[in-house]
């Protein structure tokens, strides 16, 4: 059979979702070409983020070869469509033509100011990366110009910043508006109390498709942060400098972020298919196959789809409907193309996570189950990380953490800036450097034994870990093991503290401490191997043949983890191997409560110390460029095969 060729239009969610499965099912038998008129797949549940700068754009835009450019059989094209040529069965764009056997059209939504006059003039909408940025570059300059401002009332109206409607989207871009306005303020050496915050909405109650008692919540923080919620508040004309309200005062204001509803992409006029009658969205029957022309091979998807439920209505516009129907219209060409039942579309909706600002939300999940605070924003996170393991992106995982946790600033993050290594990581250096020679010395004893540091020919004879004696303390290697006795990495400490006892003629106490104290023997973690880790480490070192073995590779490796240290090179995981080394001495018996602070130390220099005069500076960004270039292939403004 020869390979079918599918063409999907949108590379939003639902195109996403479909593309994935297709090029999953159909590895051998299509060729699946992905068109979108951007080279990125546009986070929707960030734009706010961006728009109020607590991320950047990037990371809202995930790149498309970063996500498919290994899957062979997936073609990824950056450019507008035109026209669907339904009887031709030809896809047109801007730059070529792109026959197909199955089309699936996943042209996401697109702002709908419902005739209002002065939105499109006036307002700010948020519904693409372009509108993000928009709304950003807007707020840098309009409080720029309002702190020099004398006009007493045009100053108010510069710092007066409204956002209408109050869904989910204008709840989330007030939330982080709050944040910033702090940021903002502190900045411009003004008083936050100038800057006037408010939501405008039409009905009686905000965000009204979660139960009242979490939205209640939602407006008591709201009231809490100052804002002013302007209920029953119809807007009839946006202005440049203010809205006119129905039945109301009007609102001076410069900035207006319209948020108030949602259409199918009006770009699919052009195709020539049943609409809805309202919204624009293209009309679709059960199994997401456009209706008028069934059995044709054309199916819709996402936003722009109307596949209507048993009262009439169509699906939600949200994420979780997106991928659903782009999931439900793949599942059926896959159907169609192998020969398998089609199955109905039916929404399955897990909850609503909405957060107001980066360290507070509310959530409503499985239809039982409420959140607030810090835990709604937990939630929100685990599902966004859920979403990254979804759609296999181990980069883009660490990106999110990255952006959300670790690279923030101004405290924007829901550990309220304690996560966050934004910053001078040079104060490490001599830590690291320090850490490094510590476990030289350690591992130089290992090999050296009682010879002369300064002649090579002495070392590996007596008390090295390279002759023929047992160093382990495991009872079933060696029959004479002095209790107790340990040549693990803190025999330093060990020596110095047997020393100090001698001299004093006493003898020496085993007692608890955290820092060596003169006149006692320093504390073992554990005397001896615990019982339930006694079988694992009989199996990974069962005679004496594997243990000389091994304590000649842990003192090579032991050099090799100080020498990274040292240099700077693979810091983190430098680190992070001598806090497992230091756990496994810890459990072999060979490890002193003196020496704990190893773990803690290695915890602190996974931190990029690295960095900071060392390799890591030139290294990392070298691995990393020529591995996603080996992993990914090259990233190119437009995608072609050739």
């Amino acid at each position: 059979m020869s390979k079918q060729r599918i063409v999907v239009v949108g590379a939003g969610f639902a195109g996403l979702s479909a593309t994935r499965l297709l090029s999953s099912k159909l590895k051998q038998n299509a060729e699946i070409t992905l068109i979108d008129k951007h080279s990125y797949h546009t986070m929707m549940t960030q734009l706010h983020e961006v728009a109020a700068g607590r991320v950047e754009e990037e990371a809202g835009q995930y790149d498309l070869q970063k996500l498919l450019g290994r899957r062979k059989n997936v073609q990824l094209v950056t450019d507008t469509v035109t026209n669907v040529d339904k009887e031709n069965k030809v896809v047109v764009t801007e730059n070529g033509r792109y026959e197909y056997d199955f089309v699936l059209l996943a042209l996401g939504g697109e702002p709908n100011d419902f005739g209002v006059p002065g939105v499109a003039e006036h307002g700010f909408t948020l519904w693409s990366m372009e509108d993000a940025l928009r709304i950003r570059r807007h707020l840098e300059v309009i409080i720029e110009k309002a702190v020099i401002e004398h006009d007493e009332e045009k100053r108010r109206a510069m710092l007066t910043f409204a956002v209408a409607g109050s869904g989910f989207t204008g709840i989330e871009m007030l939330g982080e508006l709050i944040d910033w306005k702090e940021i903002m303020a502190k900045k411009y050496h003004i008083d936050p109390s100038e800057i006037t915050l408010a939501v405008v909405e039409m009905m009686p109650t905000i965000l009204n498709t979660l139960p009242r008692p979490d939205a209640d919540k939602a407006l008591r923080f709201l009231h809490k942060k100052g804002v002013k919620v302007l209920t029953n508040h119809a807007i009839t004309e946006v202005a440049e400098n203010h809205i006119k309200v129905k039945d109301g005062a009007d609102i001076p204001t410069y900035t207006l972020i319209w948020t108030t509803g949602v259409q199918g992409n009006t770009q699919a006029k052009a195709y020539g298919l049943k609409e809805t009658e309202r919204g624009n969205r293209l009309v679709a029957n059960e199994y997401m196959e456009a209706v008028g022309f069934e059995g044709k091979g054309v199916y819709v998807a996402g936003d722009i789809s109307g596949v209507l439920d048993e009262q009439g209505r169509p699906q939600p516009q949200i994420v979780e409907a997106a991928e659903q129907t782009g999931h439900t219209a793949a599942s059926n060409i896959i159907a169609e193309i192998n020969g398998g039942e089609k199955h109905k579309f039916v929404g399955k909706y897990q909850g609503t996570l909405v957060s107001i600002g980066s360290k507070w939300g509310v959530a409503y999940l499985m239809n039982f189950l409420h959140l607030s605070g810090f835990w709604a924003m937990l939630m929100k996170h685990l599902v966004y990380m859920l979403y990254c393991f979804q759609i296999r992106s181990g980069y883009y995982l660490f990106q999110y953490l990255k952006n959300e946790f670790f690279h923030t600033t101004n405290m924007r993050n829901m550990g309220y800036g304690h996560l966050s290594r934004m910053g001078n990581v040079l104060w490490s250096v001599p830590l690291r450097i320090f850490y490094g020679l510590t476990w030289l010395v350690e591992a130089s004893h290992k090999i050296v034994g009682e010879g002369d540091f300064l002649k090579p020919y002495t070392w590996f004879g007596k008390g090295s870990w390279f002759t023929n004696d047992v160093h382990f303390t495991f009872p079933w290697l060696q029959e004479n093991v002095t209790t107790g006795a340990s040549e693990a990495a803190s025999d330093a400490v060990s020596a110095a503290s047997g020393a100090a006892a001698s001299g004093a003629g006493e003898a020496a106490k085993s007692v608890f401490g955290l820092s060596y104290s003169y006149g006692n023997e320093p504390m073992a973690v554990f005397d001896s191997v615990p019982k339930f880790l006694e079988p694992v480490m009989k199996f990974m070192i069962p005679n004496k043949e594997t243990a000389l073995l091994m304590q000649k590779v842990m003192s090579f490796v032991e050099v090799a983890i100080a020498l990274a240290l040292i240099l700077g090179l693979f810091t983190f995981i430098a680190s992070g191997a001598t806090a497992g080394l230091t756990v496994m001495f810890c459990l072999s018996g060979m490890f002193y409560w003196t020496n704990i602070w190893f773990v803690f130390v290695a915890i602190a220099l996974m931190n990029g110390s690295g960095r900071a005069f060392g390799l890591d500076r030139y290294v990392q960004p070298w691995i990393q460029k020529h591995l996603s270039k080996w992993w990914y292939g090259v990233s190119r403004p437009l995608y072609k095969k050739n």
